[in-house]
C-alpha cells in the first residue's frame, strides 16, 4: 500500500490510496463516520480493474489527520479484539 497525500487542508483531506480497492477503505470509512467531528468520509473506485482509491475526509472542530488517526486506532483495537475472540474459539 502506498498513500500520496492529494489535497491538505484545515478542514479536508483527500489522499490517493495505491494498491486498495473497497475493502479497507470501506471499513476505514464505516470507522471515520462514528465519529462526531467528522462531517463526510468518502471514496471513490474509477473502475473495478484499478487498485486505487480516492479517499476524502472533511471535518468540523478536529483536523482529519487527527480523525483519521483515532479511526485507525480504533480499527487497530477492535480488529485485535477479534483476533482475541477467534483464537479463543477455535482452541
Amino acid at each position: 500500500m502506498e498513500i500520496d497525500v492529494l489535497e491538505n487542508k484545515k478542514d479536508s483531506l483527500e489522499l490517493l490510496i495505491k494498491g486498495e480497492t473497497h475493502t479497507f477503505p470501506s471499513i476505514l470509512r464505516s470507522a471515520l463516520l462514528e465519529d462526531s467531528k467528522v462531517e463526510m468520509a468518502a471514496y471513490t473506485l474509477k473502475h473495478p480493474l484499478e487498485d486505487q482509491v480516492k479517499f476524502i475526509v472533511k471535518t468540523d472542530g478536529k483536523t482529519p489527520a487527527k480523525a483519521l488517526k483515532d479511526a485507525l486506532q480504533t480499527l487497530e483495537t477492535e480488529l485485535s479484539e477479534f483476533e482475541d475472540a477467534v483464537k479463543k474459539a477455535i482452541k
